[in-house]
């Protein structure tokens, strides 16, 4: 018989009950249309893309504090061009009071601007406490990486997380978006047996354009195969249409053993907006 917290339906909600989102520097004017759909302190994560400067992300990272959510500004560990600039980023987060959690990334160019080639190499650095961070993301890929062999990609990830605990930080694992629960899931569970055991954060895309999510996934190497669009709800037929993670989540939540995944949760990329995204969300929860 199962009981009632392995029933599917106490999974979502437990899934549901600490979720964490994703926005841009340009998205603080949805900030306030979100603010009552989301429950107080939210994790928000505020991107580091290269047409973003300094005075953005700071003013974005703020916005989201003063909302009343938990900023998690991003470090792209490629795009720092110097030591400093990297200090004066945490300097910078330190004195807004918006420093406590970040999430670190190797980021998109293809060779360093700087010093970092790697979110190991922020780690490493020793700035990050320094500067008063507790709290910090690192990338998985349960998919993979287009430009990374797998097992260095799990030689990465479990040397991010040991070297976290060496230093006396606390971590996460947020995951890449996908549009196929089992991959997600025979990841997570490999990943405990070989053991890491920090919480992971299942990526999943927020409600937006056909193709606009192939687009993006097609960027990341996501599998958006004939069977994997249909078991997601993606129309190849019509890419003028939108799709939600409905689906994703319903099966993720039928599937999903808390003795074989262990702490497991979501992160919200909202490829369709913050607000369209922070709406979904609110209308999801409340009908589940």
């Amino acid at each position: 018989m199962t009981s009632a917290t392995t029933r599917p339906a106490a999974r979502l909600a437990r899934l549901l009950d600490d979720f964490s989102l994703e926005m841009t520097g340009k998205d603080t004017e949805e900030l306030p249309a979100a603010r009552p759909l989301l429950p107080a302190g939210t994790r928000i994560n505020v991107t580091f893309l290269g047409n973003e400067d300094l005075p953005l992300r700071r003013t974005a990272a703020r916005a989201v504090r003063d909302s009343g959510f938990t900023p998690v500004p991003h470090v792209s560990a490629r795009r720092l061009a110097s030591a400093g600039a990297l200090t004066a980023f945490l300097a910078a987060l330190r004195d807004d009071g918006t420093q406590s959690e970040i999430f670190t990334v190797g980021g998109d160019p293809a060779e360093p601007h700087g010093p970092y080639p790697d979110a190991l190499s922020l780690i490493d650095s020793g700035l990050l406490e320094a500067f008063g961070v507790r709290h910090v993301g690192i990338a998985g890929y349960p998919e993979g990486h287009p430009g990374i062999p797998a097992t260095t990609l799990a030689t990465a990830l479990a040397t991010k997380v040991g070297a976290l605990r060496d230093r006396g930080l606390s971590g996460e694992i947020i995951t890449q978006f996908g549009f196929d629960v089992d991959p997600v899931l025979d990841w997570i569970a490999r990943l405990r047996q070989s053991g890491v055991d920090v919480p992971v954060r299942v990526g999943v895309p927020g409600p937006a354009g056909v193709r606009r999510l192939l687009r993006f996934a097609a960027r990341m190497g996501v599998g958006t195969g004939a069977s994997i669009a249909r078991k997601y709800g993606l129309s190849l037929t019509n890419l003028m249409s939108t799709a939600g993670p409905d689906r994703f989540l319903q099966t993720l939540a039928t599937d999903y053993h808390p003795e074989v995944h262990g702490d497991v949760r979501l992160h919200f990329y909202t490829f369709g907006g913050l607000r369209a995204t922070s709406e979904w969300i609110h209308d999801f929860r409340k009908d589940t």
